[in-house]
């Protein structure tokens, strides 16, 4: 049975790979983004599909179109670009979430929020379950986009409770992947950049700071899962790569993998910036029936591939 399915920031590095994966499993796709950050190269392949739909549309403005399911995915997910415009970033989370909460409720679809690990912000609880509340600054320089995604998961639950829209709340820990913005100021991004240009590698703070990494294969993976749940399974539900990874064993496996003579720097920590980041990923395992399959080093080196085609 083809489903007809919108992805709002649809040209984007994850909804790029979503479009995708929804093609080749047979659905007709609509793609909707505003090229803020996505890229229309990321999708120029799938034009050519006569079940694929391009559409140059701001999700802050109302939209209409009949589909069976909505992929909310549309805001900047890294800090140069949602620090970039604030004001815009939180409009983008918010009356993006209201309009498209609006559209499955009058189209009677299902509609998937693309939340963020950044909802637990600078976590005093490790590894971190869907059940622990955060701790967020509220008017920190990352604000406009932690409060912005803790705004839409409360819209979504209340679209739900109030008027029965079918929801579900994704929670996405740190992705990487082919196109992933070559200067979205992201970890990875930054460190194969630097590596393949040659440049010095920079490390913010001691390094000694975790991340879990989680390959983009495995987030669609766990992403069409959720929306394929049963109606009284909404999430929130965690979807990253428990492995946890200092800054500094990153840039070393970066260095090691491309085989760049870059030397390590260290710079000044920026506000905010949370010390540890790992997923509990206890309920994605036990209702989703999903764990991350890809580790960090087979990752990497699909990732460096496509950025030595792009720069």
């Amino acid at each position: 049975m083809k489903k007809k399915i919108l992805v709002t920031g649809g040209a984007g590095f994850l909804g790029s790979h979503l479009c995708e994966r929804l093609l080749n499993e047979g659905n007709e796709v609509a793609c909707l983004d505003n090229y803020f950050t996505g890229q229309k190269r990321n999708v120029i392949h799938l034009i050519d599909n006569p079940y694929f739909e391009l559409i140059r549309h701001d999700v802050t403005m109302p939209f209409f179109i009949e589909v069976d399911e909505i992929y909310n995915l549309a805001c900047p997910a890294s800090p140069i670009h949602y620090q970039y415009n604030p004001i815009k970033t939180i409009k983008t989370s918010v009356s993006g979430a209201i309009n498209m909460l609006g559209l499955a409720k009058r189209i009677k679809a299902k509609v998937l929020q693309a939340s963020t690990s950044e909802v637990y912000g600078d976590p005093e609880v490790h590894p971190q379950p869907e059940s622990y509340w955060g701790h967020v600054n509220p008017i920190g320089t990352r604000a406009c986009y932690d409060e912005g995604k803790r705004c839409a998961e409360s819209l979504f639950v209340n679209y739900h409770k109030q008027n029965n829209v079918r929801i579900k709340i994704i929670r996405i820990f740190n992705t990487y992947g082919p196109k992933m913005h070559p200067h979205d100021g992201r970890v990875v991004s930054n460190f194969i950049v630097q590596a393949l240009e040659g440049e010095d590698i920079t490390i913010y703070g001691d390094g000694k700071q975790t991340r879990s990494f989680q390959y983009v294969d495995d987030l669609i993976d766990g992403m069409i899962k959720l929306m394929n749940t049963g109606e009284d399974f909404t999430g929130p539900v965690n979807v990253g790569n428990p492995d946890e990874f200092t800054m500094l064993e990153l840039a070393q496996k970066v260095i090691e993998l491309t085989g760049t003579k870059s030397k390590i720097v260290y710079q000044p920590l920026p506000a905010d910036d949370p010390m540890q980041r790992k997923p509990d990923i206890t309920l994605a395992k036990k209702v989703l029936n999903w764990e991350p399959k890809i580790n960090l080093e087979e990752g990497l080196i699909k990732t460096i591939e496509y950025f030595k085609s792009v720069i």
